[in-house]
C-alpha cells in the first residue's frame, strides 16, 4: 500500500488526488488548534504528497520517518479521508463498564470496612463484585487502579501544625540566637537520648567487599539500655555528655547544677529546649526561676529540629549506633564516650542559615 513497484524494482510513491472537500477537511485539520498532534501530522503528510513532494522531503520536513509517510500517503490514496482514522483494535473486549472502574476506585477511597486498617485488592474487588454480574478480580482490580496511580495500601504521615504567631516568634528567636549570639554569653543547646539499646550480634558482621556490601547478622542479644543528657556548646561545638538512669526533672536539674557550677560566674547563660516533661516540670522551672543568668529560648511544639544537640544525636546515630555492636551496656556507654570525645577533638560549631522566614506561596 505504500507504494507501487516499476519494472527494475524501484518503488515509486502512490499518487495522491484530493478533492476540493477533501482538501478542505485536511487544511482545517492541520491547522486546528484543538485537533491532535496525531491527526494534524497525518493531514499535513497527505496534503504534502497532493503537491507531488516525495516521501523523504516531506519526511524530513516534518520530522517523521519515510515509512510513516508511506503509510499515511497509502492509506488515504485507497481509502480517502477515512483511511486517516485507526483501525480498530484486535483483542478481547472490556469485560466491565466505566461504571465498574468508578466503583473500583470509590471502594479504594472509602473507609476500610470490618477493622481492617487498609485496603487490599481482593477487598476492594469482594466490595465492588455485588455491584456487577461478574465477578471482579483482585488482579483485574489491581489494574484499574494502578493505571490512575492510586495505591490504597500506602500511607503517608503528615502532622497539622499549630500555626500560630507563636511558632514563628520562637522559631525566630531561637535562628536569631544561633546566628548573633549575645556577646559574652554561652549559648547551650540541651536535651536527652534515651533508651539506647546495647544490642549483640548473633554472628559476627561481614566485611564489605568489591561489589559486596557488608553484611550483618539479623538477630541479636539485647544488654539492655543506656540514656545520655547532653549539653552542645553553640559557639564552640564541644558536647558534654552525662550518663543518666532516669529522665526526669530532678535528674535534669542536677545536670544543670554541673553546668551552673562549671561556667564562669557572671556570664549569662542562653539554652535551647524542647518541650519534653524533664524540661517544663514545675521543678525544672522552679531551678529556672532561681538561677537569673538561664534564659530559656523553648523550641515550638513538635519542632526538637530546632535544637542543635539533635544534629550531634543524629551524627552519633549514624556512626556509633545505627549499625554498631555492644557486647554489653558498659561496652555501649564506652563506644558513646570514645566518639564524643574524638569529636570534641576537633569539634566546630555548625553553620546555621535558616532564619525562621516562612514559606511563601507561588
Amino acid at each position: 500500500m505504500g507504494g507501487n513497484m516499476q519494472a527494475g524494482g524501484v518503488v515509486t510513491a502512490v499518487a495522491v488526488e484530493v478533492t476540493a472537500e477533501a482538501r478542505a477537511l485536511l487544511e482545517r485539520a492541520a491547522a486546528a488548534a484543538k485537533a491532535s498532534v496525531r491527526d494534524a501530522l497525518r493531514a499535513k503528510i497527505v496534503l504534502a504528497a497532493a503537491e507531488g513532494l516525495p516521501n523523504a522531503e516531506i519526511a524530513r520536513l516534518l520530522s517523521v520517518s519515510v515509512s510513516t509517510v508511506r503509510k499515511w500517503r497509502g492509506r488515504f490514496a485507497a481509502r480517502g479521508p477515512a483511511g486517516l482514522s485507526d483501525a480498530d483494535r484486535t483483542g478481547r473486549p472490556r469485560q466491565y463498564d466505566e461504571l465498574v472502574r468508578i466503583a473500583v476506585v470509590a471502594a479504594a477511597t472509602s473507609p476500610v470496612p470490618d477493622g481492617a486498617a487498609s485496603w487490599s485488592h481482593a477487598a476492594i474487588a469482594e466490595r465492588v463484585a455485588a455491584t456487577v454480574s461478574a465477578p471482579v478480580s483482585p488482579a483485574w482490580a489491581g489494574r484499574v487502579l494502578a493505571d490512575l496511580d492510586l495505591k490504597p495500601h500506602k500511607v503517608t504521615g503528615w502532622l497539622t501544625r499549630r500555626d500560630s504567631p507563636e511558632f514563628w516568634e520562637r522559631a525566630r528567636d531561637i535562628c536569631e540566637l544561633y546566628r548573633n549570639p549575645p556577646q559574652g554569653a554561652v549559648v547551650l543547646s540541651i536535651d536527652e537520648k534515651t533508651a539506647i539499646a546495647a544490642r549483640s550480634r548473633k554472628h559476627p558482621t561481614r566485611a564489605a567487599a568489591p561489589g559486596r556490601r557488608a553484611r550483618q547478622e539479623f538477630e541479636y542479644v539485647r544488654h539492655g539500655t543506656a540514656s545520655l543528657v547532653a549539653a552542645l556548646d553553640v559557639n564552640s561545638g564541644e558536647v558534654l555528655t552525662e550518663v543518666i538512669e532516669r529522665n526526669n526533672a530532678a535528674t535534669f536539674t542536677v545536670f544543670l547544677d554541673r553546668l551552673d557550677a562549671a561556667i564562669e560566674p557572671g556570664k549569662d547563660i542562653h539554652v535551647v529546649l524542647d518541650n519534653g516533661s524533664s524540661h517544663t516540670a514545675k521543678h525544672t522551672k522552679k531551678w529556672l526561676a532561681d538561677h537569673p543568668r538561664w534564659h530559656v529560648h523553648w523550641t515550638p511544639p513538635h519542632a526538637s529540629w530546632l535544637n542543635q544537640i539533635e544534629l550531634v544525636f543524629s551524627a552519633l546515630t549514624r556512626r556509633v549506633l545505627r549499625h554498631g555492636d555492644f557486647t554489653s551496656r558498659d561496652d555501649l556507654i564506652d563506644k558513646m564516650d570514645t566518639y564524643m570525645i574524638k569529636r570534641n577533638d576537633t569539634a566546630r560549631p555548625f553553620k546555621w542559615t535558616y532564619a525562621a522566614s516562612p514559606l511563601q506561596e507561588a
